[in-house]
C-alpha cells in the first residue's frame, strides 16, 4: 500500500504517509485515506518521508485535503518532506496555506 492511514488512539490525529511518487495515481487512495475515518480528527499530519515526488495533481490533492478537514481553520501539518519535495512546495507557496516542518 502507497499510502498508509493512523489514528490516534483518542481519535483526534490522523497521520497520513505518502509512499513514492505523490501523484494522480494515488488520488482514490489518498482520498479514501481521509474520507473513510469515522471521527473527525482535531489535527491531520501528511508525512512525506517516504514520498520520491509530488506533482501538481498532489498539490490540489492537499488542497481538497485542506477543504475537506475545515478550510482555512483545518490543522494540517506536512511533514519530512525532502529537499526536492520541499522545493515544490515553497515554489507552489504551499508554506502560506500549510505548515511545513
Amino acid at each position: 500500500m502507497s499510502v498508509v492511514t493512523e489514528v490516534s488512539p483518542d481519535g483526534q490525529k490522523l497521520t497520513i504517509l505518502v509512499r513514492g511518487r505523490f501523484d494522480f495515481a494515488k488520488h482514490q487512495e489518498f482520498r479514501e485515506s481521509y474520507e473513510k475515518v469515522s471521527q473527525k480528527p482535531g489535527f491531520i499530519e501528511v508525512d512525506l518521508k517516504e514520498a520520491t515526488y509530488l506533482d501538481s495533481s498532489a498539490l490540489g490533492m492537499l488542497l481538497l485535503l485542506r477543504d475537506h478537514a475545515g478550510g482555512e481553520s483545518a490543522k494540517i501539518k506536512l511533514t519530512n518532506a525532502n529537499a526536492d519535495v520541499r522545493k515544490i512546495l515553497a515554489i507552489s507557496n504551499f508554506e502560506q496555506i500549510f505548515d511545513v516542518a
